[in-house]
Parts: C-alpha cells; sequence; structure tokens
C-alpha cells in the first residue's frame, strides 16, 4: 500500500515542479490507478487534479490533451477519434473496464512508460509531442527512450494529419494486459509502426529516423518491416516467452499495417 507523509495539492504547474525539486523523493499524483498498488512510503504527494489540466484542446493543427485527461475522455472524443482514425479508442478499449479508464489518466499513463502500455504504443505511432513543465517541448520519441524524471508531464500534443491508422493486440483473457501489441499510423508520406508489451516499453520499428516504409508499399517492403518486427529485442514474462513474442510480432505487425491501410484517411481540418 502506498502511503504519504504529507499530501499537497497545487493550484498550477508550475508550484508542482517547484515542490517537486525542493523534494526529489515526492511522489507526482496522476490518475493513481497503478501508483496506489505499490508498497512504500513516500514523503510527499504532489496532486496534479488541481492544475487545469484536464481539457483536450482542439486546434486548426493538432490536439493539446491535458495530462489529466482520463482514458475515457479520450477514448470517447469523437473529433480526437475521427482525426486520429480510431487508433486510440482501440487501444484502451480493452484496458480493465470502464470505470479504470474513467479514472486513469493519458499523463499518467505515458509518463510511467510502462512496458505492457496500449497508450505509449499508440502514441508513438503518431505525431506527437509532450510538454513538460521544466524541460519543455519534445517530441514522444526520446521522451519514451529517456523519460524526464524532475520535470511534470502537463500535456500531450498529438499533430493533425490525414492519418491511416490502427491498433493491434494479444491477450491472454479480456481485460488482461497486452501480451504484444502493435500500431501502425501513416502521416507525411510514411508509415510509423510501433511495438510494445515486448515485455519492455514500446519501441518504433519504422519511422521517423528508422528504416522508412512509404504509404504505398510493396509486399516486399512490408514483408521487410515484418522482419524488422522479428529482430527486436525480446523478452520472458508471466503472459508469454520471448520466443513466443518473436513469432507473433511480425503477424500483429502485418495485421495493423494492412488493416489501417484500408481505412479512409482522416479528415485534418477542425
Amino acid at each position: 500500500m502506498l502511503t504519504f507523509e504529507k499530501y499537497v495539492r497545487p493550484g498550477s504547474a508550475a508550484q508542482a515542479l517547484e515542490l517537486l525539486r525542493e523534494n526529489r523523493q515526492a511522489t507526482v499524483i496522476g490518475g493513481m490507478m497503478w501508483l496506489r498498488l505499490a508498497d512504500r512510503t513516500s514523503p510527499l504527494g504532489i496532486d496534479l487534479a488541481g492544475c487545469g489540466l484536464d481539457k483536450v484542446e482542439e486546434t486548426e493543427d493538432a490536439f493539446r490533451i491535458g495530462a489529466m485527461v482520463t482514458l475515457g475522455q479520450l477514448e470517447n472524443h469523437e473529433r480526437f477519434k475521427a482525426a486520429t482514425c480510431g487508433i486510440f479508442t482501440e487501444a484502451v478499449r480493452d484496458i480493465v473496464g470502464t470505470q479504470f479508464r474513467n479514472l486513469a489518466t493519458v499523463g499518467g499513463s505515458l509518463y510511467a512508460r510502462m512496458g505492457f502500455s496500449d497508450i505509449v504504443t499508440a502514441l508513438l505511432a503518431l505525431d506527437t509531442e509532450v510538454e513538460l513543465e521544466g524541460a519543455g517541448t519534445m517530441p514522444i520519441i526520446p521522451f519514451v527512450e529517456r523519460g524526464a524524471r524532475n520535470d511534470i508531464l502537463t500535456h500531450v500534443v498529438v499533430r493533425k494529419h490525414r492519418y491511416q491508422a490502427a491498433f493491434e493486440s494479444v491477450r491472454n483473457a479480456a481485460t488482461d494486459f497486452s501480451a504484444l501489441n502493435a500500431a501502425a499510423a501513416c502521416w507525411q508520406g510514411s508509415w510509423h509502426v510501433t511495438v510494445g508489451a515486448r515485455p519492455k516499453k514500446a519501441t518504433l520499428v519504422t519511422g521517423g529516423e528508422r528504416i522508412p516504409l512509404r504509404r504505398d508499399f510493396s509486399p516486399a517492403e512490408l514483408d521487410a518491416v515484418c522482419e524488422l518486427a522479428e529482430s527486436l529485442d525480446f523478452g520472458d514474462d508471466l503472459r508469454g516467452t520471448a520466443a513466443w513474442r518473436r513469432a507473433v510480432a511480425p503477424a500483429l505487425v502485418r495485421r495493423a499495417v494492412e488493416r489501417a491501410a484500408k481505412k479512409p484517411r482522416a479528415e485534418k481540418e477542425a
């Protein structure tokens, strides 16, 4: 059970960051859905619920999602769903249950960068940036790879494109964690494919600075990406072995790309 010696609820992200930097052992509280399972005592709990980070703002070019927006809010946000081909809804719909998704937050799920996360896998395939009180704005890829330990995650920004996107996962039982997941999103003329629940954190297979996969790929080009997925570093856990994940990953990536490619391109306009 997680307990706090002191609890504070600052009124802004700047105040939260100041408290965090005064006490590096403090714990930042988002949705508390996974954090509450920890068995330790923290000297200070910093609750972000009063920082005004619970809104989804749409501009001409992007969606700016507050860190305290719940998975349920974003799952059911019709404009965001339409603009991203429903990839986020596909990613979260099997996470535990409706009540859980109405409490768990986007920021908490992303900041933790947990290996089993479906949210990280989906957002990593989109044109996503994170806004941090302290470190400023950065692309999602270095954030997922390295994190930002002593900063406050305030917003997730998803840039608008005419996406084609899809999410796929394998679970041992309904509402269980993913044993393996994959996401594919096409934007700016190329496919961005991610694989997560390896059980290590999600990674980008193609797109960005990785090997490109053009929008109108050939069967041989898709085969090459599936081979890349097979060559990733996989591990064992209670939900599957490394050998099983290595065997399944190419098929899961192929399924995500092919299903996304059949979808109509999203409209970018607000």
